[in-house]
């Protein structure tokens, strides 16, 4: 197999992934505290009264932070599981067990991660009211579907090509 300079990328922006997933999760949970702890004062800055309708809305933003942080470790299993991968893929021994089984951890997570978006586009929908719309890139991702099924399948590839493998070299 000719060296492939996608892999040490494709390597590279996985670990950057990582960190930046961490980041943003660190700046979410950051401003959620801020929002928490501080709670009048925010509203105070912001011009909001305590009569305002708009607290219920920025209650409902809350929640979709907080339901924001649970991707987090979600897309931290994803990434880690997917730089083993890659280095497996690297050495030239993808076909083993532990990618079979590392694909079908991932095709559970992007199932999570499917499920949660549904539930922070219903709670956008909940809290937007007239005058204040929500818009939110949350909700049925056909793609996202799609990239679920597609996991699995490529796992069960995986699994079955592991035992291919391990059949071929019994007989040899």
């Amino acid at each position: 197999m000719k060296h492939s300079t996608a892999l040490p990328a494709t390597w590279i922006v996985l670990r950057y992934l990582i960190v930046l997933n961490w980041i943003g999760g660190a700046c979410v949970l950051a401003l959620l505290a801020a929002t928490l702890v501080a709670r009048e004062w925010t509203f105070t800055a912001l011009g909001i009264g305590p009569a305002d309708q708009i607290r219920f809305t920025i209650a409902g933003l809350q929640l979709i932070a907080a339901l924001g942080l649970i991707g987090v470790p979600i897309n931290h299993a994803i990434l880690t599981r997917l730089v083993k991968l890659v280095e497996t893929v690297r050495g030239g021994d993808p076909f083993v067990a532990d990618n079979a089984y590392r694909l079908n951890a991932i095709a559970w997570f992007l199932l999570a991660l499917q499920v949660l978006s549904i539930v922070i586009a219903a709670v956008g929908m909940a809290v937007s009211r007239q005058g204040i719309e929500l818009h939110l890139d949350a909700g049925f991702s056909v793609p996202g579907w799609l990239a679920v099924v597609l996991t699995f399948v490529l796992a069960r590839v995986f699994a079955e090509g592991t035992l291919m493998r391990e059949d071929l070299e019994g007989t040899i």
